[in-house]
């Protein structure tokens, strides 16, 4: 399974994370598509779902999609608001799940109050599954403040363990992240998107 990180220099994702580096700075932004830089440094961090689709259609296909393509293409359907100031509001999952259909033939379906001792079930009938977890837990030691707001790319799941490519992880733990279940609890908030085969 191949993995990308939303900010393209996935070997800099900790400066990014510790605010030591600042995004118009990622040396490849113009990998993402974006159109400037300007347009990178303000989407980077908000395309955790954009990565996932990324992963999962390099998976399928074998080709590779800029990630800020992927988002402004999403965009006519509503996964993402822009808003007024700037602000970015999304992922949007019902919409998403529109526009992987119609746009790449994906059969998806937006999955709720999904218990986590659920999850090997699922991943049973699904090939992958996006679910929203706290950023936090690129740090499976600290207990987050809530759960959600994040996106990781679920591939694999036990009733021990759950394996999963986060895209704004951290260097080594970034691709095939194995937590135990009950860890990866902490994070889940129940939801996300199921991508069948």
């Amino acid at each position: 399974m191949p993995y990308f990180c939303q900010w393209e220099s996935a070997h800099l994702a900790g400066a990014i994370i510790r605010k030591e580096m600042d995004l118009a700075g990622d040396p490849a932004w113009q990998a993402s598509g974006a159109r400037d830089v300007d347009e990178y440094a303000r989407w980077a961090s908000h395309v955790c779902g954009m990565a996932c689709l990324k992963m999962v259609l390099a998976a399928r296909s074998g080709r590779v999609y800029p990630t800020l393509e992927l988002a402004r293409g999403s965009l006519p359907y509503g996964a993402y608001v822009e808003e007024p100031g700037g602000g970015i509001k999304g992922l949007i999952y019902a919409p998403f799940v529109r526009y992987v259909a119609d746009v790449f033939g994906l059969r998806a379906q937006v999955r709720v109050d999904v218990e986590a001792e659920t999850l090997p079930a699922l991943l049973e009938e699904a090939e992958y599954f996006m679910a929203s977890v706290h950023p936090w837990i690129r740090w499976p030691a600290r207990q987050p403040p809530k759960k959600g707001g994040h996106l990781v790319l679920v591939t694999r799941a036990t009733p021990e363990a759950v394996r999963f490519h986060n895209p704004s992880g951290e260097p080594g733990v970034q691709a095939d992240v194995e937590l135990p279940l009950a860890v990866f609890d902490s994070f889940f908030a129940g939801r996300g998107v199921a991508i069948l085969p």
